[in-house]
C-alpha cells in the first residue's frame, strides 16, 4: 500500500458542533485506510467533546509535528495551552482565538508540504476577527496566505456544483462589486476547477443573472447586458462553453440545473439556499482557483445543539472524502498534462497522395 494521503483537520470553534462532527466522522476505523488525519486543536478539548458525546472508541497519537505522523492512525498537535475553557453554545474572544491558532498552524504546515490538504471544521467569523484575521471567512484568508490571485467559493455535491461570484459581499454593495472582469475570472476559475479536480472533459457552465428573471431584456435591470453577458462572450472566446444568464428561481425550480456540470451564481444566497436545499446536510465547501486543496462542511458552528449529540457528521465526512480525491485528481491531472504530445499543422499541399 502506498503513502496515504495527510489531512489536516482544523479543530474550528471550539463552542459549537465542529469537534462533534470530527469525533463522529474519525471513530470509523475505515478513513485510516484513506488517510492520515491530523487534528490542529487541543487534546485537553477533545477529550472534553468525547466524554460529553460519549464516544470512547477513538484514540489520538498526540504529535509536535506534522512530519511525525505516520500511516494508520489518528494524530493531534496541539495548539492551545491547558487554561482554555469550553463554553457550549456561547460565541466567546478565547474560542475565536483558538480556531485562529489552530487555522495559522494547519495553514503553515501546509504551505510548507508537510500534509497534503485541509479541511477546515465550522468557524465563528465575528469571534475570530482579530489584527492578525480581518476577512470574511476562510476563503479570503487563504487566497490572501497563498499569494493567489482570485479564488471560487464551490460548493459541491453529486447532485450539484455551484461556484459564487461575490462571497461574502453585502447585498448593498452587489451592483458595484459584480464587474465584467469577475464575473469572466469566476467562470474561467470554475472551468478550470471541473477540468482539473473533478475530471470534466468538456465543462457546461450555467450562469445565473443578477435581478428577478434575468432583467427581462432591462425590464427589471441591465447588469445582464451591460456585464454578466458580455463575460460571458469573453469566456466563450476561451472556448469555455457557458450559457445563461438564467433566472434562478425557474432554473432551480425546473431542474434545469441537471443538464450542467457547473452552476456560476451572481451572489451567496442566490447559489447556496438552493443548494443546502437540494443537497440536504451532504454538501461540501471547496475553495477553487487555489495552488492548495481546502474543503469545508457546508454549515456552521450550530451553537442551538453543541453538546447535545444531535449534530449529523455526513458534510464533514464528504468534505474529507472529496479533500482526498481532489487531492488524486488534481494529481492525476498534472501528471497527464505535464508532458502534452506537440502539435503540428499538416498542409494539403505538402502531403504526397498514395495511389
Amino acid at each position: 500500500m502506498g503513502k496515504t494521503i495527510k489531512v489536516g483537520i482544523t479543530q474550528g470553534d471550539i463552542n459549537g458542533i465542529s469537534y462533534e462532527v470530527i469525533l463522529k466522522t474519525l471513530k470509523d476505523q475505515r478513513i485510516l485506510e484513506l488517510c492520515t488525519p491530523i487534528i490542529y486543536g487541543s487534546a485537553k478539548v477533545a477529550a472534553y467533546h468525547r466524554k460529553a458525546l460519549d464516544i470512547d472508541n477513538i484514540n489520538f497519537h498526540t504529535i509536535r509535528t506534522a512530519k511525525d505522523a505516520t500511516q494508520s492512525k489518528l494524530y493531534l498537535i496541539n495548539c492551545l495551552d491547558d487554561n482554555i475553557r469550553v463554553e457550549l453554545g456561547k460565541s466567546t474572544q478565547q474560542a475565536g482565538e483558538a480556531s485562529l491558532k489552530a487555522l495559522e498552524a494547519a495553514t503553515a504546515d501546509l504551505m510548507e508540504n508537510k500534509i497534503d490538504v485541509l479541511v477546515t471544521a465550522p468557524i465563528n467569523k465575528k469571534n475570530i476577527q482579530s489584527d492578525k484575521f480581518e476577512f470574511a471567512g476562510h476563503t479570503e484568508y487563504l487566497q490572501q496566505r497563498f499569494n493567489s490571485s482570485g479564488s471560487l467559493m464551490f460548493m459541491v455535491n453529486d447532485l450539484l456544483k455551484v461556484g459564487v461570484v461575490a462571497g461574502h459581499i453585502p447585498i448593498k454593495e452587489l451592483p458595484d462589486y459584480i464587474t465584467t472582469e469577475k464575473v469572466y475570472k469566476k467562470i474561467k476559475l470554475l472551468n478550470q476547477a471541473l477540468v482539473q479536480d473533478f475530471g470534466v472533459r468538456k465543462p457546461r457552465i450555467a450562469v445565473m443573472g443578477l435581478n428577478p428573471h434575468a432583467g427581462d431584456e432591462g425590464v427589471i435591470g441591465n447588469e445582464e447586458q451591460t456585464t454578466i453577458i458580455p463575460a460571458m462572450e469573453k469566456a466563450k472566446a476561451d472556448n469555455i462553453l457557458a450559457i445563461g444568464p438564467y433566472s434562478a428561481d425557474g432554473f432551480f425550480g425546473s431542474g434545469t440545473y441537471r443538464k450542467f456540470d457547473g452552476v456560476l451564481a451572481m451572489y451567496h444566497d442566490q447559489g447556496l439556499t438552493p443548494f443546502k436545499l437540494l443537497t440536504t446536510d451532504g454538501g461540501v465547501n471547496f475553495t477553487a482557483g487555489l495552488p492548495i486543496i481546502r474543503t469545508s462542511p457546508a454549515h456552521g458552528t450550530a451553537y442551538e445543539i453543541a453538546g447535545k449529540n444531535e449534530a449529523s457528521p455526513q458534510s464533514f465526512r464528504k468534505a474529507l472524502y472529496l479533500a482526498c480525491d481532489l487531492f488524486r485528481n488534481r494529481s492525476t491531472h498534472k501528471e497527464i498534462t505535464s508532458n502534452p504530445l506537440k502539435s503540428y499543422e499538416i498542409s494539403s499541399e505538402t502531403s504526397d497522395e498514395v495511389e
